[in-house]
């Protein structure tokens, strides 16, 4: 797979001190099959102001070459899971998009973590869809890694969510 750049016009590219945002490229799949390999690390965070409320996620994703890229987005109304989950179905994808072989996922969810390891079941409803959806993407990464960390390791992807939550905030009525 390779990157290209987005269309100038109708978005422009946002590059600032090496960090990407996933809005400003578009994924071109090769016609010489995937990708494969490489390595990243993901912190991964979401949160709702109300649980539920307005929601969102953020995902910082350092590659192993020292490369960063940022994710966030606002998820309307949702609960702190559903948000979690966003954020770690949105670094999954994007590990997939981008041929990774390996993904260590950090996350301050103790909840998403050890159901994400088969520790605990997902009992959830609305939460066994995101589970499904995330274990296909695990499926198709190969070696992917889950870590329970402290909320004061996790601050980058923190700060995306609440940055995220403050949009969803400001979109509703």
């Amino acid at each position: 797979m390779r990157q290209l750049s987005a269309n100038p016009v109708l978005r422009p590219a946002a590059r600032a001190g090496g960090v990407f945002r996933r809005a400003s490229f578009l994924i071109q799949g090769s016609l010489f099959g995937a990708r494969t390999g490489g390595a990243a690390v993901a912190n991964i965070d979401g949160g709702a102001r109300g649980n539920p409320g307005p929601a969102g996620y953020g995902a910082r994703i350092e590659r192993e070459d020292g490369s960063v890229v940022e994710l966030k987005e606002a998820v309307g109304i949702a609960t702190n899971n559903v948000a979690e989950y966003k954020g770690l179905l949105a670094a999954l994808a994007w590990a997939v998009e981008n041929g990774l072989a390996s993904l260590h996922v950090r996350s301050d969810s103790d909840l998403l973590v050890r159901q994400m390891r088969g520790e605990y079941r997902v009992k959830h409803e609305g939460l066994k869809p995101l589970w499904q959806q995330a274990q296909a993407l695990v499926r198709q990464i190969g070696r992917v890694q889950f870590e329970h960390v402290r909320r004061e390791l996790n601050k980058d992807a923190d700060r995306l969510a609440n940055e995220a939550m403050d949009e969803a905030a400001a979109i509703q009525p």
